[in-house]
C-alpha cells in the first residue's frame, strides 16, 4: 500500500514537472494568425503582405525606417556620399551571415538591389539614376549614379512592399519575374521548411548566429532582439475561428481582427488591442489597362466618377471610429495630402458616367470583378463596387476567390473571359504611399508597372520632377501634379483610409509600432 502511495505520488510529481516544463516551453511559442494564408515566399515577386510578413522574418535590409518613419542603418554600419552626391559607399556591419553560415557579402548586396530594383516602385525610378555598381572589398560596395538623387535612402530603407531584403548572390540572380526556390536568408529567424505545409502553418525558429545591432528596437530599425524560440504563422481563414482561439489561448496574436468582432475582444479581460500600425491602410480600386475595356481612358474615368468612398468604408469598417473618407492619394494627415477636385471619389455623378460610357462606345460587356473572400477587410469592398458601377451604366460580373487565387490571377494579361481580370480590389498600408515615388501604383511605364499596367510618360515625368526636386515646397506641389494626373487619366482609385488594431494575449509584450507586424522584440510571459 506504501509502495503504491509513493508511486502514485511519484507519478503525480512527474506529471506535474511536465506540465511545467511544457508550460515554459509553450512560453517560448508564439503562435501567430495573419490576414490571410502564406503561398508565395518570394517577397520581391509579390507585393502580397504575408508574403512581406515572410521576408522580415528570415531576411534583413541595409537600412530600416524607425517609428518616426526616419531611416537608419541596418545592416550598413556605416556610409559616406561624394561630395557631389553621385557617389554612396556603403560598409556593412562585422559579424553577417547568411542561415547556411556562409559570410553576407557585397556581391550578394549589390545582386540583391539590382533584383529589387526591376519589381518595386522605388526601386525602378532608383535604377533610372544608377550608373553602376562598384564592389570595393568583401564588405564595402559603391553607388554611383548618373546625376544627383535625393531618396537614395528612403528607397534601400523602404518599410513594405516590396521591400529590398538582401538575399544570397546566387538566389539574386535568379530572374526578377520568376519566384526564388530558396528560403536562405541573414535575419533573425530560420524558416524551418520541414515542418512548414501551406494551408496549415509556417514554422520560424530564432537564428542563433543572428547578431542584433546596439540600438533599442524602434519600428523596423534598431535592435532585432528575438526573444521566443519558435514562432508559428497558423492558417486561419475563418475570423470568427480566430478569435475564438485567442481567447481560449490557443493562438498569441491576429494581425488585423475584423472590425465587427472587435467589440468581442474589448470585453475579454485574456486579450488586449494593440495599435502597432497607426498610420493606417488605404482601400485602392485598380483597373486593368492592357485590356478591354478599360485600355479606354474615359471608361476608366466612368468609374471613378460612380465612387462614394463612404458606401466602402461603411460595408467594410463599420465603425467610424476606424475609418476616415479621404480623397486625398498620398493620406490625409501626412504634408503630401491634397484633396480630389469636385469630389471625385467622394460624390459620385452617375449622369455624368453614364454620358462618358456613351462617348466612349461602351457596348455592355461584363466587366471581371475579383472578389477576394479570405481577407475580411477586402470582402466587401467587390459587392459595394458591383452596385455603384452598375448605377453609372456598367455590367458587371464579380467573381468569388481566395485572396492567393487572386494573388495569382491578377499577373494574367489575357482577356477577362479567357482568364484575365477588369478590375480587382486591394489595400496598402500608409507608410507605402506616403510620395508620388514609393507609391507602386502611380508607376506607369507599362511592363514595369504594378499590376494593371498602365503607361504614362506625362505621369513619368513628374514622378521624375518629384524625386529630383530638393525644396519641400515645389516638392508638395509636384505631388499634387502627380495626383491630379492620376485623377485625369483615373490611373488607379483610392478608396477610403481606415485603421484596426491587432489582437494579442494579455501576456504578449513588446509588439513594435511598425507598417509590418514583426515577431522579434515580442515577449510571451
Amino acid at each position: 500500500m506504501k509502495m503504491m502511495r509513493r508511486t502514485l505520488a511519484a507519478f503525480a510529481a512527474g506529471a506535474i514537472l511536465a506540465s511545467a516544463s511544457s508550460a515554459m516551453a509553450q512560453n517560448k511559442v508564439l503562435r501567430f494568425v495573419q490576414n490571410g494564408n502564406l503561398t508565395i515566399l518570394d517577397p520581391i515577386w509579390t507585393t502580397a503582405y504575408v508574403t512581406r510578413n515572410h521576408g522580415y522574418f528570415i531576411y534583413d535590409t541595409l537600412f530600416a525606417s524607425d517609428e518616426n518613419n526616419a531611416v537608419k542603418p541596418q545592416m550598413v554600419d556605416k556610409y559616406e556620399v561624394s561630395p557631389d552626391k553621385t557617389v554612396w559607399t556603403f560598409t556593412l556591419r562585422d559579424g553577417l551571415e547568411w542561415h547556411d553560415g556562409k559570410p553576407v557579402t557585397s556581391d550578394d548586396c549589390i545582386a540583391s538591389i539590382q533584383r529589387w530594383g526591376k519589381r518595386d516602385a522605388m526601386g525602378l525610378k532608383l535604377m533610372d539614376f544608377v550608373k553602376e555598381f562598384k564592389k570595393v572589398d568583401d564588405k564595402t560596395f559603391q553607388m554611383v549614379l548618373k546625376e544627383p538623387y535625393g531618396l537614395v535612402l528612403d528607397s534601400l530603407g523602404k518599410p513594405s512592399s516590396n521591400v529590398p531584403f538582401m538575399m544570397p548572390k546566387a538566389v539574386a540572380e535568379t530572374d526578377a519575374m520568376k519566384q526564388i526556390d530558396s528560403q536562405i536568408g541573414s535575419g533573425p529567424f530560420i524558416y524551418v521548411n520541414a515542418e512548414s505545409k501551406p494551408g496549415e502553418k509556417h514554422v520560424y525558429v530564432k537564428n542563433p548566429k543572428y547578431k542584433p545591432r546596439s540600438e533599442p528596437a524602434s519600428g523596423l530599425a534598431g535592435g532585432k532582439v528575438v526573444k521566443v524560440d519558435r514562432v508559428e504563422i497558423i492558417e486561419m481563414p475563418d475570423p470568427q475561428q480566430q478569435v475564438n482561439a485567442l481567447v481560449a489561448g490557443e493562438i498569441d496574436l491576429i494581425e488585423q481582427p475584423p472590425h465587427d468582432l472587435i467589440p468581442i475582444l474589448k470585453k475579454e479581460k485574456s486579450v488586449q488591442l494593440v495599435d502597432w500600425n497607426p498610420l493606417g491602410h488605404q482601400f485602392i480600386i485598380r483597373f486593368n489597362h492592357v485590356v478591354k475595356p478599360f485600355d479606354n481612358p474615359k471608361i476608366r474615368q466612368a468609374a471613378l466618377l460612380a465612387m462614394r468612398q463612404e458606401d466602402y468604408l461603411k460595408a467594410t469598417v463599420g465603425e467610424p471610429e476606424y475609418y476616415k473618407v479621404c480623397s486625398a492619394a498620398f493620406v490625409c494627415g501626412t504634408p503630401n495630402a491634397f484633396d480630389a477636385p469636385n469630389g471625385l471619389l467622394v460624390k459620385p455623378d452617375f449622369e455624368k458616367a453614364k454620358a462618358l460610357l456613351k462617348e466612349a462606345g461602351y457596348d455592355g460587356t461584363p466587366v471581371v470583378l475579383m472578389q477576394s473572400t479570405t481577407l475580411p477587410v477586402l470582402t466587401n469592398t467587390a459587392p459595394v463596387t458591383k452596385q455603384l458601377l452598375e448605377q453609372a451604366g456598367f455590367k458587371v460580373d464579380m467573381q468569388s476567390m481566395d485572396w492567393q487565387t487572386l494573388v495569382t490571377r491578377r499577373t494574367k494579361k489575357d482577356p477577362a473571359d479567357k482568364g484575365g481580370w477588369n478590375i480587382l480590389h486591394t489595400f496598402s498600408v500608409a507608410a507605402d504611399i506616403l510620395n508620388p515615388i514609393s507609391t507602386s501604383y502611380m508607376v506607369a511605364q507599362g511592363d514595369k508597372s504594378w499590376f494593371g499596367w498602365p503607361t504614362d510618360p506625362e505621369m513619368e515625368k513628374l514622378r521624375d520632377a518629384y524625386a529630383k526636386e530638393t525644396d519641400p515646397a515645389k516638392g508638395k506641389q509636384l505631388a499634387k501634379a502627380v495626383q491630379d494626373r492620376a485623377l485625369e487619366t483615373a490611373q488607379y482609385g483610392w478608396i477610403g483610409q481606415w485603421y484596426g488594431p491587432g489582437a494579442a494575449r494579455a501576456n504578449v509584450t513588446g509588439w513594435l509600432k511598425a507598417p509590418v507586424p514583426v515577431m522579434w522584440n515580442i515577449e510571451k510571459k
